[in-house]
């Protein structure tokens, strides 16, 4: 069965709700930053949007945005989130340290469980439906568009939204600093060309796409089909590629650029510039983490800059991490992985 993305809308660090990044974006030189948020108010009524934390407002947002035009019911909401609502599970817990286990905030420990996020999407949008959250680190908003496709599959659902929400508390960006997720020094776009030292800078992701059966004039791109794999060998990969161009009728040549999540980490990049080179030494690369950070829902991002790129027909220069032949993108593949071990290829066509 065919599955298209019909609309897509981010909140990141780039400007909100709008493609402004395609063509004019923000550039970031620093080690940690958080999204760019929009006026809430056009949304989430201002009484409610008191109770609410702000990756739950950005997720209602996104949400809205990607549904914005569209009358056709929706039969399931999936959502990847790796952390959750962290911010407001934060202020949860240390309520309990303040006061005892007392007169705890009710709103607090309601929007710290992982699937609040689709739940209050749900009920916004009335949608009775499929409803699931995957939280597996930096494959769940992966792992959420995997299972949408299986139930479009079943022909169980013909519509879905599929969500990825996460934040980056200063908290959780120290924790993770002393780990090594994140560079020392402030990171600059000349180090995802050149990467020297381990780690890469934060951002925060929330991002909604509108999946259906059938095309429309503002839908995106076709998605031909995705696989996830668990520390695959080359061999593996590769034959997971074939199989994916096989059942869409093009041949390797066809693939007009590979989207791969460079973040300027050595020990990550690595794994993509080699298999580029073993696979596709000539074709397009196209990078999209010094624009958008890095998270556990940053590979949601490179769905979305490919989406973008094959409905405006162009792969900006800013997001081309290696040039091949010039020309009108029609088949782009996607591939991330997560540590080496979580990997994930996808293609999309216009």
């Amino acid at each position: 069965m065919a599955v298209y993305i019909q609309s897509a809308a981010q909140i990141t660090i780039q400007s909100p709700l709008c493609d402004d990044w395609f063509t004019s974006p923000i550039r970031r030189e620093g080690r940690y930053f958080r999204s760019v948020e929009p006026d809430f108010k056009a949304f989430i009524d201002p009484m409610a949007s008191r109770r609410m934390g702000r990756l739950l407002k950005r997720a209602i947002a996104s949400a809205m945005t990607a549904l914005e035009g569209y009358e056709v019911p929706l039969d399931a909401i999936v959502t990847g989130t790796g952390l959750g609502c962290i911010e407001t599970t934060e202020k949860f817990l240390n309520a309990m340290l303040r006061d005892g286990e007392q007169a705890l905030p009710p709103s607090f420990f309601m929007q710290s469980t992982h699937n609040t996020i689709g739940s209050v999407i749900a009920q916004r949008l009335k949608c009775h439906g499929y409803n699931n959250t995957f939280t597996h680190r930096g494959t769940s908003f992966d792992c959420a568009l995997q299972d949408v496709l299986v139930q479009f599959e079943l022909g169980d659902i013909s519509s879905a939204l599929v969500c990825a929400n996460d934040e980056m508390t200063e908290a959780y960006f120290q924790l993770f600093d002393q780990i090594g997720y994140w560079k020392r020094e402030d990171v600059t776009e000349d180090m995802f060309r050149h990467p020297a030292t381990t780690g890469s800078f934060a951002g925060e992701v929330s991002a909604a796409f509108l999946l259906g059966g059938e095309p429309t004039e503002r839908t995106l791109c076709r998605l031909e089909g995705m696989e996830l794999l668990y520390e695959p060998t080359d061999e593996r990969f590769l034959r997971c590629v074939e199989e994916l161009l096989r059942k869409a009728g093009i041949e390797k040549t066809e693939v007009d650029a590979v989207v791969c999540g460079y973040n300027a980490d050595p020990s990550n990049d690595e794994v993509y510039a080699r298999r580029m080179d073993l696979y596709f030494p000539q074709t397009t690369q196209i990078y999209y983490k010094h624009l958008f950070g890095e998270g556990f829902s940053a590979s949601a991002m490179g769905y979305y800059v490919a989406a973008t790129c094959l409905k405006r027909g162009e792969i900006p220069a800013h997001i081309r991490y290696r040039e091949g032949k010039s020309i009108r993108p029609k088949h782009i593949l996607v591939y991330n992985h997560f540590q080496n071990r979580d990997h994930s290829v996808a293609l999309l066509s216009c």
